[in-house]
């Protein structure tokens, strides 16, 4: 089983025009998104960096590092935006806890518990057979596998 590195698709958001802010606000105009400031500064620090998975949480503090001025709550709702407008996966691991994934494609991801590390999982890896019969009405959207793993203990 391969595991996705973060460099296997660093910038498939890019469209190759050179600047990289005009290219991200081509890409939030393409989703139906106006590129405002703040959207177009955690479109930045979410997407420059190739693909990766960050909480709401960690966006916020990147953010404040990087001196974008934005409240907790404009990062949760810029965050819900963009995966609505297919710009990001939702992973939700724990409970209340969610990761924001970069990578859209169909892939499947390992929960490293204890370390709060989430990798990707090429989606041809694996392989869901016997799903239940579904609702009448309804269709799949998607299937998501998170495997969770543990350090064995020495």
């Amino acid at each position: 089983m391969s595991v996705a590195t973060a460099s296997s698709t660093t910038t498939h958001w890019r469209d190759q025009s050179g600047c990289l802010y005009h290219d991200l606000r081509v890409k939030l105009r393409n989703a139906g998104l106006r590129p405002t400031r703040q959207r177009v500064g955690l479109g930045w620090l979410l997407f420059a960096r190739g693909d990766r998975h960050l909480t709401a949480e960690a966006l916020y503090e990147e953010a404040s590092k990087a001196r974008v001025p934005v409240s907790l709550a404009t990062v949760y709702n810029t965050l819900h935006q963009f995966t609505e407008a297919g710009l990001l996966r939702e992973v939700a691991v724990e409970g209340a806890k969610t990761y924001f994934d970069t990578n859209t494609s169909q892939h499947h991801h390992f929960f490293v518990e204890g370390e709060n590390q989430l990798l990707d999982i090429e989606g041809q890896n694996i392989s869901v057979s016997m799903l239940p019969e579904i609702p009448e009405g309804m269709e799949i959207a998607r299937v998501e596998v998170v495997i969770r793993l543990r350090r064995k203990e020495v």
